[in-house]
């Protein structure tokens, strides 16, 4: 099974432990997250990999080859300027049509921790037999996603902060089909507003319908998909660990999960 990294971004979120190497070769409790990242993906059966690359992407190169490439294919997609998470995968279509078939592949942000069992929600996302599935929690989020009654992915919510006592507008069906932009109260649709956890599932025939150019963000795709009445389905991950690495307290955290147990069992 092949996969994708995406490993590009600049860690400002993460400075100054970003000020001399990138975001995915920062630590969490000795491990850099890359690391991680990849001995989970290897679990699960991946053996090809493609990593993004922009910053300090020559450091992350020598760190890779210093470790045989963790016993995998891996394979670097530099980036000169940045793509975003979906700019950055159409640039790395090539490797997923490389003999690869119909068979699905996994995109995982470097800069996130969890136990999801991958290959359950593989299955799943071969059961359900979506153009994409992408691992969703029930928890706070500046950035939900909406999902209707059936799991499926209809577009963004909007957030306000309650200090602007905004009233709610009723529910815009052309938004809710997939159109980006103001989307109110998910409550108002039957709507279920979800944190998308940055890891998806995603069939190679998606390249076929990804019109975008330049820098965007495989999110807009999705909006746009949906709208067009493609399936993309929700993989409710709310039973397992899940941390975002992009601030140094997070880290912090997610060590001490890691020395208690909390995320990989012994």
């Amino acid at each position: 099974m092949k996969a994708m990294v995406l490993a590009a971004g600049l860690g400002t979120r993460l400075r100054p432990l970003t000020n001399d190497r990138p975001k995915a070769l920062v630590e969490v409790a000795g491990r850099t997250m890359l690391e991680i990242t990849l001995q989970r993906l290897r679990a699960f059966g991946v053996n090809e990999v493609i990593v993004n690359a922009h910053h300090f992407a020559d450091m992350l190169c020598g760190y890779l080859a210093a470790r045989n490439n963790f016993g995998m294919r891996i394979e670097i997609s530099r980036e000169d300027v940045l793509l975003d998470t979906g700019g950055g995968l159409k640039k790395a279509a090539w490797f997923f049509r490389e003999g690869a078939g119909d068979a699905p592949f996994l995109v995982h942000n470097v800069d996130v921790i969890s136990n999801i069992d991958l290959g359950r929600m593989v299955r799943f996302h071969e059961e359900q037999g979506a153009m994409a599935t992408l691992a969703v929690q029930e928890r706070a989020t500046s950035r939900p996603l909406l999902f209707d009654a059936d799991g499926q992915f209809r577009g963004r919510a909007a957030v306000y902060p309650r200090s602007q006592n905004r009233d709610l507008h009723p529910a815009n069906e052309d938004l809710f089909a997939g159109t980006p932009g103001d989307l109110g109260h998910p409550a108002e649709a039957g709507m279920r507003a979800l944190a998308f956890s940055g890891i998806h599932v995603v069939s190679p025939h998606i390249f076929e319908k990804v019109t975008e150019e330049g820098a965007f963000s495989i999110i807009d795709t999705y909006v746009r998909l949906a709208g067009q009445g493609e399936k993309l389905a929700a993989f409710r991950a709310d039973e397992y660990y899940w941390r975002d690495l992009g601030r140094p307290e997070n880290i912090e955290q997610a060590a001490r999960d890691l020395g208690q147990g909390t995320i990989f069992p012994a």
